[in-house]
């Protein structure tokens, strides 16, 4: 029963599910399975095979990506990436086994999830075969596609935010209709003041959906005739201002409520661990489930209690080291003084006044030739500056002593600034001296890679970024729910892996260079290249050769700047088809994934005072005096969600 309880504690604190088995011997395996070590080497597996795709062939270890002059890549024989494969298969495979056996049989088969996880295995481990026979020289491989989901699978927040976007499909694709019916009626029309084909006509519509280089597509129309630039104009105005803002009120519309029920869906996961963990903790007593209510902790053994927190203590919540115990009364009034958190409000004023009288520095010095300039007065304002900080550190950890100093990341984050800005401003003196009037460092040396003086003033300004989240305006979603963001973007990134493993099937070794002689000067087709073409603006770096050359040629297009100019060419170097991928590619990252970020964003700001309620209304009774002293790190946690 102690281990039942704790185990569902835990999942409430976690805000996991309690439908799992409760069994001796799958409690122990339950609590092994969420253990930081193994999780860790979870996350470990995840990252290692999806970095493989930097070094396996075609391989990522080269100094530039520009055909023109990269050199042979050094490729890992055949059988080392796969060995490192095969060893995370492995550890997936002992992950889906134990989840499933955790869950039963029963659950299992409704658990799609799961059984999409044991597929994907399946098929990598055939494709992984297939690559060994033919001695790691086949020419595509499926498994490699298929990674990304090895971290969808892991991360619920993932698996929430592909169901919202899948509720979202229907709404998009009447968009979709609806931009398919406005270009069917306006390409023609275009046909003769763009171009004369249908292809480059909805090319030309595409790129002035972006508005990027919209000048490029409406100046040769435009020049002609004065009366084209209407049709440019209200093409923009109902393309761009009006059905690309009609989905994000689409998907922002679908995401409503979405970070409301996911908020109530871990509070009702919390509330019933915490009731799970009270039925089981009144059972050893014999106490009726409707009395439960009546119960009070006096009911059950403080040894009892005592086992249960002491084995919660070994994982879940750690509490500070106490602060040492001064007898001197100086002593005490000193820890009190630089203990308490005025102490570091102090610390936040002068940092902000650092960074203005830098600022007020560097503005007088900006409109100065480097010859007239001094440095005396930053030299000496930042050296003032530091010393402070170092006093600062040093009180702290008076008053708090060392470990509980260290056991506050807000502390560990100033005091290895500090750290570092002394050992820099030392070396400053050391190499020039100490400030003067008519002080001026000058690079020297090893030091030369270092502008010192410049290094120190953005260590400072990223010191004072530690108020962010003491900020109440901001600290509810730069903290708790900048997680969610941050899950969005890390599906975004599952896309794009998979986007970049797909370029490199499709357009691997496509651009071949034209030879070593001008863009300017070399001809292609029997004709001088046009000014804008991507031979003319040198952009041989981005291709599909490798994975790392993918993902920046990805993320050029994503910005969608000149991003015509990656249409035309691999159109022209691989085949016409080649478009469907980039407009794909353009659709989900810039036009879909943005939206859906908005939308998130704006359902953060909505959601946070209700979330804030919802969180505060688990009761407000206080616990019993003379609670044990292993209950304190839990009471509010326990009372509340009781």
């Amino acid at each position: 029963y102690i281990n039942q309880a704790i185990v569902f504690i835990e999942d409430a604190i976690q805000y996991r599910s309690i439908n799992h088995r409760v069994d001796s011997k799958s409690l122990w395996l339950y609590r092994w399975y969420y253990s930081r070590t193994c999780q860790w080497i979870l996350s470990l597996t995840i990252t290692v095979i999806l970095a493989l795709a930097f070094i396996e062939e075609p391989s990522s270890l080269t100094v530039t990506s520009d055909v023109r002059y990269r050199l042979p890549a050094w490729n890992p024989p055949c059988g080392l990436t796969e060995s490192i494969e095969l060893l995370c298969f492995l550890v997936f495979m002992v992950d889906v086994s134990v989840k499933s056996y955790l869950i039963g049989w029963k659950e299992f088969w409704k658990n799609k999830w799961l059984m999409a996880y044991i597929l994907t295995l399946i098929v990598s481990l055939a494709d992984w075969i297939v690559s060994l026979s033919f001695f790691c020289n086949e020419s595509v491989r499926i498994r490699r596609i298929l990674r990304p989901f090895f971290l969808l699978q892991n991360s619920s927040m993932m698996k929430k935010t592909l169901k919202s976007i899948n509720s979202t499909l229907p709404e998009m694709a009447r968009w979709v209709i609806a931009q398919k019916t406005s270009f069917h009626r306006v390409v023609v029309s275009s046909g003769s003041c763009i171009s004369g084909t249908l292809p480059d006509s909805l090319t030309s519509l595409l790129v002035l959906l972006t508005t990027a280089n919209n000048p490029d597509v409406m100046i040769p129309a435009y020049s002609k005739n004065r009366a084209y630039s209407i049709f440019f104009i209200l093409f923009t105005v109902l393309g761009n201002l009006f059905l690309m803002n009609l989905l994000t009120a689409i998907i922002y519309n679908q995401f409503r409520g979405y970070l409301l029920k996911s908020v109530q869906s871990s509070l009702f996961r919390r509330r019933l661990g915490i009731r799970a963990a009270f039925e089981v903790l009144s059972s050893l007593k014999e106490t009726p489930a409707s009395s439960l209510k009546m119960c009070s902790c006096d009911q059950l053994s403080a040894a009892q209690f005592q086992k249960l927190f002491e084995e919660l203590d070994k994982d879940a919540i750690k509490q500070h080291p106490s602060s040492p115990e001064y007898q001197s009364r100086f002593m005490q009034k000193m820890q009190f003084a630089f203990g308490h958190p005025y102490f570091g409000y102090l610390g936040n004023v002068v940092a902000l006044a650092n960074i203005i009288s830098i600022c007020v520095v560097l503005v007088m010095d900006a409109d100065k030739q480097p010859s007239e300039r001094d440095d005396f007065f930053l030299g000496a304002i930042n050296c003032f500056f530091i010393l402070y900080y170092l006093l600062e550190m040093l009180l702290k950890i008076l008053a708090m002593g060392l470990k509980r100093y260290l056991s506050y990341p807000s502390n560990r984050f100033d005091g290895l600034l500090t750290i570092i800005l002394l050992i820099l401003e030392i070396a400053t003196f050391a190499v020039y001296g100490f400030p003067h009037p008519g002080w001026r460092p000058e690079f020297m040396g090893l030091l030369s890679l270092w502008d010192m003086v410049r290094l120190v003033n953005m260590l400072i300004v990223f010191r004072f970024l530690r108020i962010i989240p003491n900020m109440k305006v901001i600290a509810f979603p730069s903290t708790t729910r900048i997680s969610v963001l941050l899950i969005v973007g890390c599906s975004f990134q599952v896309v794009f892996y998979a986007f970049a493993i797909t370029g490199i099937m499709l357009f691997k070794g496509a651009v071949v260079p034209l030879g070593n002689t001008s863009a300017a000067n070399t001809t292609h087709d029997n004709g001088t290249l046009q000014c804008g073409t991507y031979e003319q603006l040198e952009y041989w770096p981005n291709n599909f050769d490798d994975f790392a050359a993918a993902v920046v040629t990805l993320w050029d297009v994503m910005v969608v700047n000149n991003w015509q100019v990656f249409l035309d060419a691999f159109s022209r170097y691989s085949s016409p088809w080649a478009k469907i991928y980039f407009v794909a590619w353009w659709l989900i990252s810039s036009v879909i994934w943005v939206n859906l970020f908005v939308a998130l964003l704006l359902e953060v700001r909505r959601c946070s005072p209700l979330q804030t309620s919802l969180i505060g209304s688990g009761g407000s009774r206080e616990p019993a005096e003379g609670t044990l002293p292993h209950l304190k790190p839990y009471e509010s946690f326990f009372w509340r969600c009781s």
